[in-house]
């Protein structure tokens, strides 16, 4: 699965036009009975995988037609295209990372803001074969850690290793691009951050190797929403009820996802891009447990989000050098009423 690139919209990116995208604020449909849709795109993160269940299922059952809406769901084809191409005006709703639209807006102003958090905890994990005895930060003091070059890993390894009293310069970070599994198996690293509790695990237990991980949130770095909706800040002050709508339907889609869950997975399988990222349905199943108590909570329904994380993200990100000034939460988050 893609791990999170930390990096800083250009110029170019933000007149990005191409990936098949049209400005479907200007277009519409019908329904059988002929009233007018409104054409939505929706830019995932990656590839279709167990995540990204409900749209499909919510597409599939119709619950954005009831909801006014014609749903185009969109792999990216780059790094950034979830965020470039909404803030361009190319597409609505784009899925992407928490971090990533504090630091675009800080650093560049990019006129985006999060509308809805898809999971309400980190799936980012630091992972190590078992063999390694890896299982908290203290462990990692003397080992090479594995990364794929992000600012963002750097800052939570180094952000867990002083929280846990140790010093973040007795851990070797590597840059291994995107060979994160690899880079481990091979032996080429103790451990690795950047890979996911539901897809790198599952795929590795798989394959027969043995695992032990943590969450950087249990040693210092503050709970973080791994996957936010965002708009553009046009769309959400012009349109507001549109994002409503499109949000009921996602919620009516994670409702069949969690009472349906082979079901649902086997309309997100149906809808796979199996040229670029074919899925394993052992993976995915595993995935889905995994996922499923994390984008709801007993104390978060699936879609919220609170000002208190975002502003904890804000602290954590500002004291960590990843960002020069800290926003306020109005300016990276939305509330809609859905």
């Amino acid at each position: 699965m893609k791990k999170r690139v930390f990096a800083l919209l250009t110029a170019g990116a933000l007149l990005l036009s191409g990936c098949g995208a049209n400005n479907s604020a200007a277009q519409s449909g019908s329904d059988t009975k002929g009233n007018d849709l409104r054409e939505l795109t929706v830019v995932l993160d990656w590839y279709p995988n167990a995540l990204h269940t409900f749209l499909y299922q919510a597409q599939e059952a119709g619950y954005f037609a009831e909801e006014g809406l014609t749903v185009n769901i969109q792999s990216p084809a780059g790094t950034n295209d979830a965020l470039s191409m909404v803030a361009a005006g190319k597409a609505d709703i784009g899925l992407y990372y928490q971090q990533d639209v504090i630091q675009a807006r800080v650093e560049q102003d990019v006129p985006v803001k999060s509308v809805a958090a898809v999971v309400q905890a980190p799936l980012n994990i630091v992972l190590s074969l078992k063999e390694k005895d890896i299982t908290e930060p203290a462990d990692l003091v003397g080992k090479t850690v594995g990364y794929a070059g992000t600012e963002l890993s750097e800052a939570l390894i180094h952000s867990i290793m002083k929280s846990s009293g140790a010093d973040p310069s007795d851990v070797t970070m590597i840059d291994v691009g995107f060979d994160l599994m690899s880079s481990m198996t091979t032996g080429n690293v103790d451990a690795t951050i950047g890979c996911l509790v539901n897809h790198e695990v599952p795929q590795m237990e798989k394959e027969g190797f043995e695992v032990n991980y943590f969450f950087p949130d249990d040693f210092g770095v503050p709970q973080y929403y791994e996957g936010v909706f965002v708009a553009n800040d046009k769309v959400i002050e012009e349109e507001p009820e549109v994002i409503a709508a499109f949000l009921r339907a996602c919620q009516k889609g994670f409702e069949d996802f969690k009472n349906k869950p082979d079901e649902t997975l086997q309309v997100l399988l149906d809808n796979q891009d199996e040229a670029n990222f074919a899925l394993d349905p052992d993976v995915e199943k595993k995935s889905t447990e995994t996922l499923l108590p994390l984008m709801e909570t007993d104390t978060a329904s699936f879609l919220s989000q609170s000002e208190e994380c975002w502003q904890e993200n804000i602290d954590w990100m500002y004291d960590e050098g990843l960002i020069s000034e800290k926003p306020d939460v109005s300016e990276v988050m939305a509330n809609i009423d859905f």
